[in-house]
This record gives C-alpha cells, structure tokens and sequence, in this order.
C-alpha cells in the first residue's frame, strides 16, 4: 500500500512540479487525519524517498535524481575502461545549482555552434544583470533576446557569436544581461 501512496506522491510532483502539502497529501491518500499524513512521511523518509527539514518541509530524497558515476572514458586514444563505481551524482545540483533562479530555454539559430551549442539543445539559464567578459549570457539588445558571448573592452560592451559566419553585436539603443548560461542539455 504504501507504495501506491508513494505513486500519488510522485505523480502529483511530475504533475505541478512541486510537491504536495500535508492537506495535498491527506487528499490523495484518502487520509482522515494529518497525523496519518506525518505518519505516511515519516515511512517514505525511513524508506529513503522523501527528505523532511526542521520545518516538516518535504522534498524529493537526492537519490532520486542521483546517477551513478563510474568513471572516464578517453575522447582521445583508446584506453583500457575500468568500471567502479566513483561516486553518486545529483543532476539537478550538478546541472542546477541555483534552481530558483534559473530555467530553461530552447536554442533557434547556430550563431552558437562553434561553442557546441545547436540548434534545438536547452540551455539552462540563471538569472543574472551583469556577466564577466567572456560569459555566454541571454541578453536583450535594443528590443530583442540573443544568446552570445558578452565582451567588455574598455568602455566598450558588445555581444560576440561563436559562429564566423555572423558579426559582433553592437548595442545601438538599450542592452541588459538577462541571465548566464551554466549548461546546455542535448539529447541523443
């Protein structure tokens, strides 16, 4: 049974994209009580599925989304592959440090494409107003979003493609970094 509720749970979170409160809970487990709801929380903490803070805040346990690592792989020579498990990796800290302040945007275009970034990849994105020279930022540059390196030389700003087939992107009317990119998602 309990894993019928740990279900609900779940689906609910794949659902809203967060999880369900204590009167959520008592709903999609037919519960009469919140004490059968604590109760019910406390096993899916024991059992390793939920995390509760001090506050009786709960969130997905890490080892939900972590995956294991296992080691290197050569993207140069071949080499000899060794298979031993090195160490758990939570892909939303490693991929998203700073969840409440980022998202996700899909790329259009290839002015990126020199850097690895295509069309179609999702870029995650943290929100930020000013970048070090050198960051790949979303910026908005007189009235439109793009996606470049920002550059700084002297008083100077400018925005530059990693692609030669486009120009340096000089702001004419208004400029404002809107956020960094810290990763980028393909699919294969």
């Amino acid at each position: 049974m309990i894993k019928t509720y740990q279900k609900k749970i779940l689906s609910f979170y794949e659902t809203y994209k967060r999880m369900p409160g204590y009167a959520e809970i008592m709903k999609l487990t037919g519960f009469k009580s919140k004490n059968a709801v604590y109760k019910l929380i406390n096993k899916l903490v024991d059992l390793g599925v939920l995390n509760k803070d001090t506050q009786g805040k709960i969130t997905l346990a890490a080892s939900m989304d972590e995956v294991p690592f296992l080691g290197y792989v050569e993207a140069g020579l071949p080499s000899l592959a060794e298979e031993d498990l090195l160490d758990m990796i939570d892909i939303d800290k490693y991929l998203i440090p700073h969840k409440e302040n980022s998202y996700i945007l899909e790329v259009k275009g290839d002015s990126m494409i020199e850097e690895g970034i295509k069309e179609g990849d999702y870029v995650i994105v943290e929100k930020k107003n000013e970048a070090k020279d050198g960051e790949i930022v979303i910026a908005e540059v007189d009235g439109g979003y793009t996606m470049k390196f920002f550059k700084k030389k002297g008083s100077v700003i400018f925005l530059r493609p990693a692609n030669k087939d486009f120009k340096d992107i000089y702001p004419t009317e208004s400029f404002a970094i809107v956020a960094i990119v810290k990763g980028v998602i393909r699919k294969y």
